[in-house]
């Protein structure tokens, strides 16, 4: 499988993203920079955690974090980082694992959906999250902010042929499940394997024919109200501990 993880971007903001990554690698921060106006608790919690961990914090004006992103939400706070020389290759992530669970995600582009979806995996312990490359958002510092610091952890694997990955996730006995409201089953009816790649589409939309043909098994959320459809990445989280709550069982 050609599966490459989608590197991480150099800089990330907001205070949930750039603590994450403090705590999880802080060898790996470059240096930080703080709103000079921000005294507060989260300010002052942010400074000692960069003391503790030997990182360069600097004071600066708001119009400077502004200028990292024409006016961004950064919440105050820019992280530089280095970019991570984590696992690269799916192969190599699924040689360790003795029972996979992976997210797929096929036309998610708004990378707000992306982040939410990262940091529910992250939730939830997938052990990476799949997409195809023209259909999909690539980690960018909004995706960083959004997922709370699960871009930082969780593997985000952009392939080339979602259908052929696909293929070769069978190859490995990992079940191809999909998410679908036309399923026959719903969610809680199906026989679910423990090895396993949810499979999701864009809300609305759906998977693309092509994706949806590949799945070994398809599933739908019960709705019981008046809505038709979730969020994807509120899907995404009922698939994937209900994927859970089963192998705790």
């Amino acid at each position: 499988m050609n599966m490459r993880r989608q590197r991480e971007p150099r800089v990330v903001f907001g205070f949930h993203a750039v603590l994450a990554r403090l705590r999880a690698d802080p060898k790996s921060v470059i240096e930080i920079f703080l709103d000079e106006g921000r005294n507060d608790a989260r300010g002052r919690d942010l400074v000692a955690a960069a003391e503790r961990s030997g990182v360069r914090l600097m004071r600066v004006p708001t119009k400077r974090l502004d200028g990292f992103y024409g006016g961004g939400r950064h919440q105050g706070v820019v992280a530089r980082v280095e970019v991570k020389s984590a696992v690269e290759d799916l192969d190599q992530l699924l040689e360790t694992i003795e029972k996979p669970l992976l997210l797929v995600l096929d036309g998610i582009t708004d990378p707000h959906n992306l982040g939410a979806c990262l940091r529910v995996a992250n939730a939830a312990g997938a052990h990476a999250v799949v997409a195809p490359k023209d259909r999909a958002a690539g980690i960018n510092p909004t995706v960083s902010k959004v997922a709370s610091g699960a871009a930082e952890v969780t593997p985000y694997f952009m392939v080339t042929n979602l259908a052929r990955t696909l293929a070769d996730l069978k190859d490995r006995n990992i079940w191809i499940v999909g998410s679908d409201e036309r399923a026959e089953k719903s969610l809680f009816e199906a026989d679910l394997p423990d090895s396993i790649a949810w499979v999701l589409g864009a809300e609305g939309e759906g998977m693309r024919r092509l994706t949806r043909e590949s799945c070994d098994l398809l599933a739908r959320i019960p709705m019981g109200g008046q809505v038709e459809s979730l969020n994807v990445s509120v899907a995404a989280g009922i698939c994937l501990f209900e994927s859970v709550r089963r192998r705790a069982s």
